[in-house]
């Protein structure tokens, strides 16, 4: 039975930090930290990293202290809560980084319905380069007009 609440847990959080990273992309990253995300949108950087791969780090540190403090205490909630945190932040990392950027050039052809959806809200998101006027701040969560676009390649 605990192997049962353990995963329900971690797939609990996993689901809702959809709605974690949805309210802080909408809210802090377009909003008080913009300086750090702006040039996710406008490309400024011109190395390999961006000022925006900070947020990485800054939601990298729950899932640590989560793990890390629910190891020490016998795999505790904590463990559980923060094992979830992580596997979202390796979802987002595939999905974001190597799947829509191409940061690294691999999934490049990978033709689903779901994933086509994917990249056309996130399309519609970097189309708005400034601060404010956005849509479509989460990840794996699509709106349905985004799987109905038929004439959108990619």
């Amino acid at each position: 039975m605990e192997i049962i609440i353990n995963t329900a847990i971690v797939i609990a959080t996993f689901f809702g930090m959809e709605g974690v990273a949805w309210f802080t992309h909408k809210f802090i990253m377009h909003g008080l930290l913009w300086v750090l995300h702006k040039d996710h949108h406008k490309k400024e950087s011109k190395g390999f990293f961006e000022h925006n791969d900070f947020f990485f780090l800054i939601f990298a540190i729950p899932g640590i202290a989560g793990l890390f403090f629910g190891m020490r205490n016998n795999f505790n909630l904590f463990f559980w809560i923060g094992l979830g945190i992580t596997l979202y932040g390796f979802a987002y990392f595939f999905v974001h980084d190597i799947f829509i950027h191409q940061r690294f050039k691999i999934f490049r052809n990978a033709d689903s319905l779901y994933f086509k959806a994917i990249r056309r809200a996130h399309k519609m998101h970097h189309k708005h380069i400034g601060k404010h006027d956005g849509e479509c701040f989460g990840m794996l969560w699509v709106p349905l007009k985004y799987f109905r676009n038929k004439n959108f390649n990619g």
